[in-house]
């Protein structure tokens, strides 16, 4: 009988290519890693796994045994939401995991609202990058996480997790007020973005989805933004383009308090959407079903007309 942990251990390496970052991923030690592996090529009868340098790549039966794998694994998600219906009640950790803008504006709301529905439940939050979550929930370091992409920087399908969609929102060019005026394009962002190709930009930092969307609008405009800070709070982004210190792409929910006199900010038909994302055969648990369900009643309502946008 093939052991179910081996499994999960078969489906990272998959995923993630290295003995090496499969230990790290789930706190194992690489040793401890390839000896469960082959126990489980033993129990399988063929090989499963052959070297190619540091790497390991998969056999045919291997990648075939991964696809197996992810259906038990839903199904095992689907079998703890069963249980956890047919206990009454919830009670226990949740985690989730956030970006920073979400953690900002809608989380608290949600997170009250499941104070007063659920007491028992214990939400926990770790602010996540996007490009992150996909692994953490894979892992079980998470069990349920906001999730955006870009109109620039899709969000690849991740074997073995669900999104839905909550809500999109727009995307503004925020620029020192001081400056020329962009030209009026109507729907042409390139036109607007141009006008800023000498100066200097400010994006998130490397690695995130914030900065690759940054990076890949100029790209579409015809140049590549001189970056010369790298900043992921978008206040701090804002505070940095009003002392003229360059130019920025901002979301919606970036954009909080007074208008800063400092900023001009120009809307984009650019788009941001956000999605709640959790293991396969886990939506219908229980305690992610009334995070969901508290989110939406959390959304901001100038957001919530573009939901059907996502």
């Amino acid at each position: 009988m093939l052991d179910v942990r081996r499994l999960r251990l078969l489906r990272e390496l998959a995923r993630r290519g290295t003995i090496a970052a499969v230990a790290e991923a789930l706190a194992f030690s690489p040793s401890a890693v390839s000896q469960q592996l082959s126990v489980l090529e033993r129990e399988a009868g063929l090989p499963l796994l052959e070297r190619t340098g540091r790497r390991v790549r998969l056999t045919p039966a291997g990648e075939n045994l991964v696809r197996h794998a992810e259906a038990v694994l839903e199904r095992l998600e689907q079998a703890d939401a069963d249980l956890a219906r047919a206990r009454g009640g919830l009670a226990g950790a949740l985690r989730i995991g956030a970006f920073p803008t979400a953690t900002r504006a809608i989380v608290p709301a949600a997170l009250a609202a499941l104070a007063r529905h659920h007491p028992a439940l214990e939400p926990m939050v770790s602010e996540t990058d996007p490009a992150a979550v996909a692994h953490a929930l894979r892992a079980g370091d998470l069990d349920v996480a906001l999730v955006h992409e870009y109109d620039f920087v899709p969000a690849p399908q991740e074997p073995g997790l669900a999104v839905e969609p909550l809500f999109a929102e727009a995307m503004y060019l925020a620029a020192p007020a001081a400056e020329a005026p962009e030209p009026s394009g109507g729907h042409d962002q390139g036109a607007a973005l141009r006008t800023h190709a000498r100066a200097p930009w400010i994006t998130a930092t490397p690695g995130t989805l914030c900065h690759a969307m940054t990076v890949r609008a100029c790209q579409a405009a015809g140049f590549t933004p001189r970056v010369r800070h790298q900043v992921d709070e978008f206040a701090t982004v804002l505070a940095l383009v009003a002392a003229g210190q360059g130019v920025a792409l901002v979301p919606q929910l970036g954009v909080t308090g007074p208008a800063d006199p400092a900023v001009r900010l120009t809307r984009l038909p650019v788009r941001r959407r956000t999605g709640l994302a959790f293991r396969s055969g886990a939506g219908a648990h229980p305690a992610v079903a009334a995070f969901g369900a508290a989110l939406r009643a959390a959304v901001p309502p100038d957001l919530v007309g573009s939901r059907a946008e996502t």
